[in-house]
């Protein structure tokens, strides 16, 4: 290969271009960006960006000796628009094609938007620029904060509101949060932070409209409740960025559809991150993200699956002063079983708790809240049984580990 082209400057498309560099491509690297920004770091968007306590300087996943070591091509604040895989071509939406032999997609997702979402004052959480527009808002006094979807960002997203002294409600169509991931005892207990916090959490509760003229004024319930919002945040989920890439012959359906290596029907063609859905499952996390690319840049210069990108699922989120972390694989009719700390008042007591999943004598996954030692063993343990690893540490460029620490 001569030329490769990643097309998403995110967090996943970085840790492709260094690996490319690590795995001796010394070819053309061209990155193209729809932002105009050079990648960052998201999860701090919803927390210390939100409520000031980090700045954009502090975001940044690489800086300029880097970015001289990987000597690529930053085509930023340009749109992809379709990618002519015969030719070998990746067509921008300025008009400029990219001839190219290998292709990364990283594109990513988009926030969900609800109708009727284009008052000022409504707002998503996804990007840079949706941050920035929020913590200015957030900051001119005051507000009545209505947070739509009690999810990860959500969540995280209410925290820090409330943080700022801000009155928050959460909005959530599902029995509890976070069941889906966590089941629905657990989940009670993790739902149990918001309203320790002063939170209002609305379950089972869905949203008919969002009222007012110029801006947001209230927000409007299925059950004829009506909610005084001066702002309202949207964390209903996200949409691969995969629109682009209609008609190219790539297999499509709630993302790229790639076997467990990355590597989608185009062996010339790779997909990392949120866009890729790899061997049957997508998953939004940054785990997953920085991951994926060391096993799908090894399958795209040996022009087939040689590596595997399976590994144990992982995620973690801050709410409420809290640290919540979650590895392995449930499944439906898992038990879950308190193995340290205790519940108290439906939330977990002081010095935290860790939950055990399991199924047939073994542990599945397992869930802490504050616990970060025992996790750790037990992800450890969890992973061992599995037959998984984590990559070793320093497998992409050393440059990474000085820019940006590794996941906790």
């Amino acid at each position: 290969m001569r030329t490769v082209t990643v097309v998403g400057a995110s967090l996943s498309g970085l840790y492709a271009v260094r690996e490319l560099r690590a795995q001796g491509f010394d070819g053309r690297l061209v990155v193209v960006g729809d932002e105009p920004h050079r990648p960052y770091d998201r999860p701090p968007l919803s927390k210390d960006f939100l409520t000031g306590r980090a700045d954009e300087d502090r975001l940044a996943l690489t800086d300029a000796e880097e970015t001289a070591e990987l000597d690529a091509e930053w085509l930023l604040g340009v749109r992809a628009l379709g990618l002519d895989a015969r030719g070998r071509t990746v067509v921008l939406g300025d008009g400029r094609r990219v001839p190219t032999d290998g292709v990364v997609v990283a594109t990513g997702a988009s926030a969900r938007r609800l109708t009727g979402g284009g008052l000022d004052g409504v707002h998503t959480l996804r990007t840079l620029d949706d941050a920035r527009a929020l913590r200015a808002e957030l900051t001119r006094g005051p507000r009545r904060v209505v947070v739509i979807g009690g999810g990860f960002i959500g969540a995280e997203t209410a925290s820090s509101c409330a943080a700022l002294g801000h009155t928050v409600t959460v909005v959530e169509a599902a029995p509890l949060p976070l069941v889906p991931q966590l089941g629905a005892e657990t989940a009670a207990v993790c739902a149990a932070l918001h309203r320790r916090s002063g939170v209002e959490l609305l379950t089972g509760a869905s949203v008919a409209a969002l009222h007012g003229t110029a801006a947001v004024t209230s927000v409007a319930l299925a059950d004829g409740r009506t909610l005084p919002a001066d702002v309202v945040v949207v964390g209903i989920g996200a949409t691969p960025n995969t629109a682009w890439l209609a008609g190219s012959a790539l297999d499509l359906n709630d993302g790229v559809l790639c076997d467990e290596g990355c590597v989608t029907s185009l062996p010339q063609v790779v997909a990392v991150g949120d866009v890729a859905r790899v061997g049957g499952t997508r998953a939004e996390h940054w785990t997953s993200a920085t991951r994926q690319p060391r096993a799908a840049v090894a399958n795209l210069l040996a022009g087939r699956t040689v590596e595997s990108a399976r590994t144990l699922p992982y995620f973690w989120s801050d709410q409420y002063g809290a640290r919540l972390q979650f590895a392995g694989r449930r499944l439906e009719g898992d038990t879950a079983r308190v193995a340290e700390g205790e519940v108290a008042d439906g939330a977990p007591a002081e010095g935290g708790l860790l939950v055990r999943y399991e199924r047939d004598g073994r542990t599945t996954a397992v869930l802490a809240v504050d616990r970060p030692r025992p996790f750790m063993r037990a992800r450890r343990d969890i992973a061992r049984e599995a037959g998984e690893h984590r990559p070793a540490a320093g497998r992409v460029r050393p440059t990474a580990d000085r820019v940006r620490p590794a996941a906790p």
